[in-house]
C-alpha cells in the first residue's frame, strides 16, 4: 500500500524482505531477500537508497543506530523507534512528558505482580512483554499470581498495567515531517475482537469536539517530543468516566489508518512518504461524512476469489483490497472500505462484505 501511494510522486523503491513472497515483494520492482536482524544485510541494502523507512518496528535498534552513525537517513530514527519497540521505555518516556497512560510498572516477578495488583486496587491486571507483542501476542489479563506466570517465559522485561474500565479504543493518526509541519486526522473507533482490529469507523462516533481535540492534541505533543518523522498512530483508551489514555504506539502506517486510502483527501501511506521525504504533507481531511474500514481475516476456505466476485457484484461502492497473503484462519489478509453519509448503513455493507469474504456469511 506504501508503493501504491508513492507512484503518483514518482517515488521509486527498494524493497527488503523477508522471503520472495511478502506482499510487498508481490508488487515492488528491485526486491533484496534478506533478513533484516543482520546488520551487513542492513548496509548493502541501505548503501543504495535515499531514505529508509519501515512496515514494523521489529528492526534492531542498534543496527538502525549503526545506519545513522554512517550517514545513512534513517527515519524514524532509532531514537523515536525504540519507544514503539519498548513498552517499558514508552511508558517511561510518556510519564516525563505528562501523558496520560494507565498506572503501570516494570515487574520482576509473579510475586511482584501480585504486588502490584495489590496497588492499584486488585485483579485483573494487564501484562506485557516489553517487546515483539502485536495483535493480542505478548498481552495478557491475569486474575492471580498463578496466571501471572506465564509471561515471564519468554525471558524479557514484563510491564504490568491496570486494567483500565474503559468505554472504547480510539486512535489518533497524525503524520510529520523533519521541519516540524504535522496534520492530524480525525480521530477514529478502532473495534478489537480476541485482541485483533475487526473495524475502524471515521470518525469515532459520538466523540465530544472537545476529547477529539484533546486525542490529536497527545498524538502531536508525543510526535513532537519524541522527535517522529513519519506517521505515528496513537491508541487509545476512551475511559468510562470521560478521559482519554494512551494504550500504544506505532511509528509506521497503521491498521486504524488504512480507511485513509479511500477515505481521505491524502491517505496515511502518501503523507508517510511526504514525511519522510520531506515533502509538504497532504490534506487529512476525510472525503465523507462516514468511513467504514472492516478487516478481512483468513477463515476456512482458502480460495477468496469467488467472494471477492459476489461482494464486487453485489455492492459496487465497495473497496476491496487484498494483500496477496496465504489464507490463514484469523489472519489480516485485506480489507474492505466503505463511505456515505449512513453510518448504520455504511457499516453493515462493510461488515457484510468482511465477513462474506471470510466465509461467516453466506448470503
Amino acid at each position: 500500500m506504501t508503493h501504491q501511494a508513492g507512484i503518483p510522486l514518482g517515488v521509486r523503491f527498494k524493497l527488503l524482505s523477508d522471503t520472495p513472497h511478502d506482499s510487498a515483494a508481490q508488487v515492488c520492482g528491485d526486491v533484496v531477500v534478506g533478513d533484516y536482524r543482520d546488520l551487513e544485510v542492513l548496509r548493502a541494502f541501505a548503501a543504495t537508497c535515499d531514505v529508509v523507512t519501515f512496515d514494523h518496528e521489529h528492526v534492531p535498534t542498534e543496527h538502525l543506530r549503526a545506519l545513522r552513525e554512517e550517514g545513512v537517513a534513517v527515519l524514524p530514527g532509532p531514537e523515536a523507534l525504540r519507544f514503539a519497540q519498548d513498552k517499558g521505555a514508552m511508558r517511561a518516556r510518556l510519564a516525563e512528558i505528562a501523558v496520560p497512560c494507565p498506572r503501570n510498572r516494570l515487574v520482576a516477578d509473579p510475586s511482584d505482580v501480585a504486588a502490584f495488583a495489590a496497588e492499584v486496587g486488585g485483579w485483573p491486571v494487564v501484562l506485557k512483554t516489553t517487546r515483539g507483542g502485536y495483535d493480542g501476542k505478548g498481552v495478557w489479563v491475569v486474575h492471580d499470581e498463578r496466571q501471572a506466570a506465564e509471561p515471564f517465559q519468554a525471558g524479557v522485561p514484563v510491564l504490568a498495567e491496570e486494567k483500565v474500565p474503559f468505554r472504547r479504543e480510539l486512535a489518533a493518526n497524525v503524520v510529520r515531517s523533519p521541519h516540524g509541519q504535522a496534520v492530524a486526522y480525525p480521530v477514529v473507533e478502532s473495534v478489537q475482537v480476541d485482541g485483533v482490529c475487526s473495524e475502524v469507523i471515521a470518525p469515532a462516533p459520538g466523540l465530544s469536539a472537545t476529547l477529539a481535540a484533546e486525542a490529536q492534541s497527545v498524538a502531536l505533543r508525543i510526535a513532537g517530543e519524541l522527535d517522529v518523522v513519519g506517521h505515528l498512530a496513537v491508541e487509545l483508551f476512551e475511559t468510562t468516566d470521560g478521559r482519554i489514555l494512551v494504550n500504544e504506539l506505532a511509528m509506521r502506517p497503521h491498521n486504524s489508518g488504512h480507511w485513509t486510502i479511500d477515505g481521505a483527501v491524502t491517505s496515511q501511506f502518501e503523507n508517510h512518504l511526504r514525511a519522510v521525504l520531506d515533502l509538504p504533507l497532504g490534506d487529512p481531511r476525510p472525503r465523507a461524512r462516514w468511513t467504514v474500514m472492516a478487516n478481512v481475516l483468513g477463515g476456512d476456505y482458502p480460495e477468496m476469489y469467488p467472494a471477492f466476485l459476489h461482494c464486487m457484484a453485489r455492492d459496487p461502492g465497495l473497496r476491496i483490497h487484498m494483500y496477496g497473503k496465504d489464507v490463514k484462519p484469523g489472519r489480516k489478509v485485506g480489507h474492505v472500505t466503505v463511505s456515505g453519509d449512513d453510518l448504520d448503513d455504511v457499516r453493515e455493507r462493510a461488515r457484510h462484505a468482511a465477513g462474506y469474504l471470510r466465509g461467516t456469511i453466506t448470503e
